[in-house]
C-alpha cells in the first residue's frame, strides 16, 4: 500500500516531488530566493497564511490547494500532500477553516469568519509571505515563455512516468541519457 522512494510504482504526486529533487528543483533555489535555511519554500507558519488566503478566494479541496500552488510556480514547485493536508486539519482545529464532506469522502475546505478575522489581524504577515512568493515566482518563472515551461513540464512528467515503471535495462538507460544529453546540447547552442 505505501511505497518507499525507489520502489516500483513511484509515480503520482510523490514521484513528481522526488523528480524535482533529483533534477535540482529543491533546496538551492529556495535558499537563495526567499526560502528558509533548510531550502523549504515556506518558513514555519507561512503555509497557513497562504492556504487561508487561497480559501478566502474560494472553497477548495486539498488537491486544489496543491494545484493552485503548483500553478503559481509554473509546475516547478508542488507541496506534498503530507504538508497540505495536516495544515488544513490544523486550520480546521483552530477554527479558521471548516470542512464539508462531499461525495466520495472528499473534503472541501472553506475559510470561517474566524479565519477571515485572523487574516485581517495578520495582514502585514500575509503581505510579507505573499511578497516572498511573488519574488520567488518572478525568479522561478519570470520571463520564461509559457511554451518552454509547458515543454519542461512535459519532459519531467514523461521522465517520472517512465522511471516509475520499474528498473531500466542498460540499453534503456543509455538511450534516455543520450536523448537528454542531446537535448541539453541543442538548448545550449540555441
Amino acid at each position: 500500500m505505501f511505497r518507499m522512494r525507489g520502489e516500483k510504482g513511484e509515480g503520482g504526486c510523490h514521484g513528481r516531488r522526488f523528480a524535482r529533487e533529483e533534477f535540482g528543483f529543491r533546496g538551492g533555489f529556495f535558499r537563495r530566493h526567499g526560502g528558509g535555511r533548510s531550502g523549504r519554500m515556506f518558513e514555519q507558519g507561512d503555509l497557513r497564511f497562504v492556504i487561508l488566503h487561497l480559501l478566502s478566494e474560494k472553497p477548495r479541496h486539498g488537491y486544489e490547494v496543491i494545484k493552485a500552488l503548483e500553478e503559481q510556480f509554473s509546475g516547478m514547485y508542488s507541496p506534498s500532500p503530507g504538508v497540505i493536508y495536516p495544515t488544513l486539519t490544523l486550520l480546521e482545529e483552530l477554527g479558521y477553516a471548516s470542512a464539508s464532506a462531499e461525495e466520495g469522502g472528499k473534503k472541501r475546505y472553506a475559510i470561517t469568519p474566524e479565519g477571515t478575522a485572523f487574516l485581517a489581524a495578520n495582514q502585514s504577515m500575509l503581505d510579507q509571505v505573499l511578497g516572498r512568493l511573488a519574488e520567488a515566482t518572478r525568479a522561478f518563472a519570470g520571463g520564461t515563455a509559457p511554451e518552454v515551461r509547458r515543454a519542461v513540464h512535459n519532459l519531467r512528467h514523461a521522465l517520472v512516468l517512465r522511471l516509475g515503471k520499474g528498473a531500466l535495462k542498460p540499453e534503456q538507460v543509455q538511450r534516455i541519457t543520450e536523448i537528454l544529453d542531446n537535448a541539453a546540447q541543442a538548448i545550449e547552442r540555441s
